[in-house]
């Protein structure tokens, strides 16, 4: 499957994946001040963003897409940055392919199967209910989201998926049935007999359960060479709330400096 993706700078490959409900542009910001010392590439993954749909859905799915991604675009050993789903895929790819990854970051996920939690489905559901016949403007749009999406910061993340379909009318670049039918195989666990050698850092935001003290033994069995840094003040959206940190920690692992959103303008 041919991926959508943005690039920006030179240098060693560095891909960022993003997470469920995600598109590129999430991580733009972040990936800009990445390219100031890498190559980065920042695909939509199959039923995101401008990239195509598919009824299959699941983890060996898009780590396949990744390997074709990465096959189409020559690129030699990457660095592999991946958020909640995205974690999972980069995760599922690292074990399957040891020698294509040169490092990986996991933010805020780990490779256990979770419960369904209902913040997913009321997005899923917020977003299928909205009556796009009734619509002419991004804000009519946001109106219909409110009961079901109170929280600002998360409705304008999901409305990030609106696009303007025709000059009168409006709707969502989401694959909503495709992903809402396979919503099961988002929460699996990544389940592998192989290992990844390679280093890895886990990335924990603070105010997150995503990663527990429960998760170390099967991080450490699949990931023998990894750390666990914790961003105590960000949740599970941890580039949108603290991208300073997230940034800096990156900077550390990879080894090479990027400057931190805003620092520019300090």
């Amino acid at each position: 499957m041919k991926l959508f993706y943005r690039h920006y700078g030179q240098g060693q490959p560095l891909i960022i994946l993003h997470g469920i409900f995600g598109v590129s542009d999430n991580w733009v910001t972040l990936g800009k001040k990445l390219a100031e010392k890498f190559s980065v590439y920042i695909p939509d993954q199959r039923n995101h963003g401008q990239s195509p749909h598919s009824v299959t859905f699941n983890y060996f799915a898009l780590a396949d897409d990744l390997l074709e991604f990465i096959k189409e675009h020559k690129l030699e050993k990457p660095m592999i940055i991946g958020h909640s789903m995205g974690g999972k895929v980069a995760m599922t790819f690292a074990l399957e392919h040891p020698e294509m990854v040169e490092k990986l970051i996991v933010v805020d996920i780990s490779p256990r199967k979770y419960p369904g939690r209902n913040v997913h489905f009321d997005m899923i559901s917020a977003m299928m209910e909205v009556d796009f016949d009734k619509i002419q403007t991004r804000e009519e749009v946001e109106q219909q989201l409110v009961n079901s999406i109170p929280n600002k910061r998360i409705r304008l993340f999901v409305m990030k998926n609106l696009y303007r379909k025709t000059r009168q009318s409006f709707d969502w670049r989401l694959n909503l049935e495709a992903i809402s039918a396979n919503m099961d195989y988002v929460f699996d666990g990544v389940e592998s007999s192989d290992v990844y050698t390679g280093p890895v850092l886990f990335i924990k935001g603070g105010k997150s359960d995503y990663i527990q003290d429960i998760d170390i033994p099967l991080i450490s069995r699949l990931f023998p060479n990894h750390r666990l840094q914790t961003i105590e003040k960000a949740s599970h959206w941890v580039h949108a709330e603290a991208p300073e940190e997230l940034c800096m920690l990156f900077s550390m692992f990879l080894g090479k400096e990027c400057i931190a959103p805003g620092a520019e303008n300090e």
